[in-house]
């Protein structure tokens, strides 16, 4: 039922404000926390005290007096609380404890075996949560999980509605962990969580209408539309990866032909990498991989891209070409003031963003990319469970970071 001005639903929304008011500004006075949002001081006082009890807030020394006495400063504690992060891919889960500020305190990678898919890796991420959990001596003070997922996810019912490479087919992920752990749980489309990651504490703080796309062993892409998150009618909105760029090209796992990410992504470029050395072609990825292909990764191939290898800077040419067909129609349809490119494949790849941009700006329509800028993403390492984390803390607390 919604719940349309209650009494609880306005202390909440001001005990909110006040928390965002004293991360922001603090160390800060009760007094000036009121002034500042137009809150009544015995309401700032009552929030203010709870949020002391709960162990987000604490109180740090004394002010400037105004005339009268000293006041007592507030400030934010951002390890008062804590929350578990998952981030879910074709090959890796990975599960952060991170503080309120996304930082992360302890992470732990588990590796997805070869064949791992449909029930069997939900059960392997659920398993893998609870290993986590095990090792931490307190979860009173966790706020939650929050899960990110590839594929089309539904993250008002918290279901994970399609994902072609797992084999994932409406799985309630949400409900499933909070019946197993007793923690409020979250879950979203990775993209989109990215793009609200990079609008709250990225690249896009000021860009209403922004655009991030993520290549790598996928390709996905979040939109921010107007300041929100465009999600679609079913959470199916940013599935980029299977937008059509060849109409006879190969048949994808979601059943259509000629889908992008099976041109872009990294099991083709590891593909054509096997091609190019079965035909006798020379490329400095076999000497970096030891003369092991099984060892042949994403920093093998941008090592030899860098040290100018033709097989290499031929496949970034191809990437780049389908990459800039399929931007161009997101440029055209949704008029982007900012593109972020992140994901595997443009780390540390600045040949391969330029070519992108380059061709994106000369393609597109002429007034659709008056002012657009492109920038890489600059979410870090971290920047799986640090997604995840935005989803959590836009939800609870409604912070942009």
């Amino acid at each position: 039922m919604r719940r349309t001005g209650d009494l609880k639903l306005i202390q909440e929304l001001n005990r909110f404000i006040i928390l965002d008011t004293i991360r922001q500004f603090g160390p800060i006075s009760r007094s000036d926390i009121a002034k500042k949002q137009g809150i009544s001081p015995t309401t700032v006082t009552s929030a203010v005290n709870e949020l002391i009890r709960d162990g987000m807030v604490a109180e740090d020394g004394t002010g400037e007096s105004k005339g009268g006495r000293k006041p007592i400063m507030v400030r934010f504690c951002p390890d008062g609380k804590f929350l578990i992060g998952v981030s879910i891919t074709n090959t890796a889960i990975t599960i952060a404890e991170m503080n309120l500020e996304a930082a992360t305190k302890q992470k732990k990678i588990y590796p997805v075996k070869a064949g791992l898919v449909s029930d069997l890796i939900i059960q392997y991420v659920l398993d893998s949560i609870e290993d986590f959990l095990q090792s931490m001596d307190d979860v009173s003070r966790c706020l939650g999980i929050s899960i990110i997922a590839p594929g089309i996810v539904d993250a008002a019912s918290g279901v994970i509605r399609f994902n072609s490479k797992l084999r994932l087919h409406d799985v309630p992920l949400k409900d499933m962990a909070e019946e197993r752990f007793g923690l409020k749980t979250w879950l979203d489309n990775d993209a989109n969580a990215i793009a609200l990651a990079e609008k709250n504490f990225g690249g896009g703080l000021n860009a209403d209408n922004l655009l991030f796309v993520t290549v790598g062993e996928g390709v996905g892409s979040g939109l921010v539309v107007n300041g929100s998150i465009f999600r679609g009618s079913r959470g199916g909105a940013g599935e980029f990866g299977h937008t059509t760029v060849d109409r006879s090209g190969m048949r994808c796992d979601c059943g259509n032909v000629g889908c992008l990410e099976n041109y872009v992504a990294w099991p083709a470029i590891y593909s054509g990498i096997l091609s190019a050395v079965t035909r006798g072609k020379e490329t400095l990825v076999m000497d970096l991989a030891g003369g092991d292909m099984t060892r042949i990764t994403f920093d093998v191939f941008r090592k030899a891209l860098h040290q100018g290898d033709q097989v290499c800077q031929d496949i970034v040419d191809e990437i780049a070409s389908y990459m800039s067909i399929g931007i161009v129609n997101l440029v055209n349809l949704f008029n982007p003031s900012l593109i972020i490119l992140g994901g595997e494949m443009i780390r540390d790849n600045q040949v391969l963003f330029e070519r992108i941009q380059k061709q994106v700006m000369a393609q597109a329509m002429g007034t659709m990319v008056e002012g657009l800028e492109f920038r890489p993403t600059v979410l870090g390492a971290d920047f799986e469970v640090k997604a995840a984390a935005a989803v959590l803390l836009q939800e609870v607390f409604h912070f942009s970071l």
